[in-house]
């Protein structure tokens, strides 16, 4: 007698009308990220979730950062350029920094909470220069304003919370942005520094120091590809005190302890000290004394060029 035929004279037709429980994928995930400069330390950044859960109980929450540097729309355009792709299209991003409008204030032409469509994401922020920091010269897909959150003064009180929220969860919850909000042509422009090629010359600069205290600069490895893959170069930092003329795979390329040169995970041309706030010193940001913003020069020598470009400093 066989198993199976054995387990039906047990069981008889209770077997046969069994059938094995359904489980369901979950494939519409609603997911909404967070990108603030109001810190963790007080009850604002507990707030906006809140709001976000109320109005749309299954969202997926994910804070980017609540540590961006008061008002600063660079450095929260750089947080969101970094990891923006890492997420599933249709995410909704929140940006709430420097988030409350302004109506022609001091002759200014006033800055809106607006919508941005992106490569198949939403960017929900005031019009206060973010979104031209983070598109630079990128083509976008489409461009809103919100309606009618400007003449409700009370909801000024909180603006990301109750201004961008709620028209983060009516994407999520699936209305049209049409519904809520009107196309608009223009955006406001952030300055943000920019990398520039020149003869055997690449000009960049720091624009972000990160918590291991390495230095991300806004050169790109495709700048280091138009020299070519075996042309000579050495990186220059704090004018001629530092400088490094390899790019190493990882950090562990180097010994612990030594300046080390490497495109990070978005192509970004990075300086560390590796393991280096690991041994206390603060990393690359502490030893070598740069700050955000300082220059970084690339010099290239092919063969036939200048032996030094001390001119151009």
């Amino acid at each position: 007698m066989t198993k199976i035929t054995l387990i039906n004279l047990i069981f008889g037709s209770k077997l046969e009308n069994y059938s094995a429980p359904q489980t369901t994928e979950r494939t519409d995930m609603q997911i909404i990220t967070l990108t603030t400069d109001m810190g963790v330390r007080d009850h604002y950044v507990a707030a906006i979730k809140g709001a976000v859960l109320k109005s749309c109980p299954s969202a997926v929450i994910i804070d980017v950062s609540h540590s961006v540097k008061p008002f600063d729309v660079s450095e929260a355009a750089f947080y969101i350029s970094s990891c923006f792709e890492e997420f599933p299209e249709g995410t909704v991003h929140v940006i709430g920094v420097d988030s409350e409008p302004m109506v022609n204030f001091s002759g200014s032409e006033g800055s809106f909470p607006s919508v941005l469509v992106y490569k198949g994401h939403y960017f929900i922020s005031n019009d206060n220069g973010f979104f031209g920091a983070f598109l630079k010269s990128e083509p976008y897909d489409q461009f809103f304003r919100l309606d009618d959150v400007l003449s409700r003064m009370d909801l000024f009180k909180f603006p990301t919370k109750n201004m961008l929220v709620p028209a983060a969860c009516k994407i999520l919850n699936g209305e049209k942005i049409e519904s809520f909000a009107s196309p608009f042509d223009t955006f406001k422009q952030a300055f943000s520094h920019s990398a520039h090629i020149e003869t055997n010359l690449i000009k960049g600069n720091v624009i972000h120091i990160d918590n291991y205290g390495n230095l991300i600069t806004n050169v790109h490895e495709t700048f280091f590809e138009r020299y070519g893959k075996d042309t000579p170069f050495t990186i220059y930092y704090r004018n001629r005190d530092y400088h490094i003329d390899e790019i190493s795979a990882t950090y562990n390329s180097v010994p612990n302890g030594e300046k080390v040169a490497i495109f990070n995970n978005n192509g970004l041309l990075e300086i560390a000290i590796n393991r280096g706030a690991n041994m206390s010193n603060g990393g690359a940001e502490k030893l070598f004394g740069v700050r955000i913003g300082d220059i970084i020069r690339i010099e290239f020598t092919p063969r036939g060029s200048r032996e030094t470009l001390d001119s151009l400093f």
